[in-house]
């Protein structure tokens, strides 16, 4: 089961690279043939459309796999979930225009929504006696490896306008992960135990978690989860396509190993992300991890060039900070939610923090038509950090000590 689930997401976080590595290039194979060109404005633009894309599409996939996860089981659902981003990966090999990209994407990170609440619940309740920080940190960094390793292959494969596609079609080959769960691994425990109680229910999980008293619970687990999902798509993932933008002529690897670098640095934060939280408290840590993501961010967007020589050193330090979130929030969403609605109440907040993510991805991507930012992705990035400062400011509505399941308090 773990293996299964730390496989299944560490796929969907090597198909989270796959639009960073490839939207300058798709977009530019699209709209070659355009009159004047392609413009810096249309990538910037098409950028944000293609990671806005993402964060709605994983949202919707969180709550319908996430309620399939709680209605027929973590394991069932947890292999539709890679089934469904493996199969629309290769298909989005095939598109001919960015429209039909979105489209292809839009239902591939259907699957990468589900992913994730299903593997935590999963994870978390066939391991029970397991300290949950350590939990947190196997699954937090499992996605950090995924895009380490594209990365790495993208170092040595070069993504152009002219051979991108094939970044798409190897996307599909986790189909086999997907199969194998839906053949092989068992359902949790926990879960089988808890379905009688649930199906004597009347109300669904979607509901409970919206309706008092879990309401409170599940909108402070939103705003929490936004933050950290903004910074990291509207933040640190503009250095990517900035890199491709400002190398592709000379050094077309440059954003490869920008993804490998900052990467690099989540995966050992995430990892440890759930470790770090557990002994200085949930409430010190993330105001620590916001304080810092927005220090090391303003000082490279407003300081450094992706061609300067320590630009890859301090992107690897704000892949760090910024992946602590990430052992984090598989280690406090997750337990703020009875057994019954847990995958549920776990998709409901992270996902409705991709939401809010995705609006503000679109009006940072906005931005690009502005006169002073030309489609820059670096002026952009000098903006959209700015959104670290919030999570110092409300981290402190998390209370410090709460019940908030019903089954037993949470940390604080």
């Amino acid at each position: 089961m773990l293996v299964m689930a730390f496989a299944g997401w560490l796929f969907a976080g090597t198909q989270m690279s796959l639009t960073s590595l490839v939207a300058n290039s798709a977009t530019q194979d699209f709209l070659r043939d355009q009159p004047g060109g392609v413009s810096k404005t249309q990538t910037t633009t098409w950028f944000s459309r293609y990671n806005a894309t993402f964060l709605f599409g994983a949202a919707a996939g969180g709550l319908l796999f996430g309620w399939l996860g709680d209605r027929f089981g973590r394991s069932r659902a947890l292999g539709w979930s890679v089934c469904c981003y493996t199969a629309f990966s290769f298909v989005a090999g095939f598109a001919q225009s960015p429209e039909q990209f979105v489209v292809c994407r839009f239902l591939g990170c259907l699957g990468i929504g589900g992913t994730w609440p299903n593997a935590i619940a999963l994870v978390g309740e066939t391991w029970p006696n397991v300290a949950r920080p350590v939990l947190a940190g196997v699954i937090g960094s499992a996605a950090n490896v995924g895009l380490v390793l594209m990365g790495l292959l993208a170092c040595y494969v070069q993504i152009t306008i002219d051979h991108w596609r094939w970044v798409m079609f190897l996307g599909g080959a986790p189909m086999l992960v997907g199969l194998t769960i839906l053949l092989f691994v068992p359902e949790s425990p926990q879960w089988l135990a808890a379905r009688g109680l649930s199906e004597s229910k009347a109300r669904a999980p979607i509901s409970e978690v919206l309706s008092p008293p879990l309401l409170s619970t599940t909108l402070i687990g939103i705003i929490l989860g936004a933050i950290p999902l903004f910074g990291g798509w509207g933040c640190t993932n503009w250095l990517v396509p900035w890199a491709d933008q400002v190398g592709a002529t000379a050094d077309p690897a440059l954003k490869a190993w920008t993804q490998v670098y900052r990467s690099v640095g989540a995966a050992f934060s995430s990892f440890a992300g759930g470790w770090v939280s557990h002994k200085i408290g949930a409430r010190t840590a993330y105001f620590l991890f916001s304080l810092s993501s927005l220090l090391i961010g303003q000082y490279i967007y407003q300081m450094l060039d992706p061609r300067a020589p320590s630009f890859n050193f301090w992107v690897f330090m704000l892949g760090t900070t910024s992946g602590f979130y990430f052992g984090w929030l598989p280690l406090y969403l997750p337990e703020m939610f009875p057994t019954r609605v847990r995958s549920t109440g776990a998709g409901v907040t992270f996902n409705a923090g991709r939401i809010l993510t995705g609006l503000g991805v679109l009006g940072a991507g906005s931005l690009a038509t502005h006169s002073y930012f030309d489609g820059d992705f670096g002026k952009i990035g000098r903006v959209t950090s700015l959104v670290f400062m919030t999570g110092m400011l409300f981290i402190w509505l998390l209370p410090k000590r709460g019940t908030g399941n019903g089954e037993k308090k949470s940390e604080g």
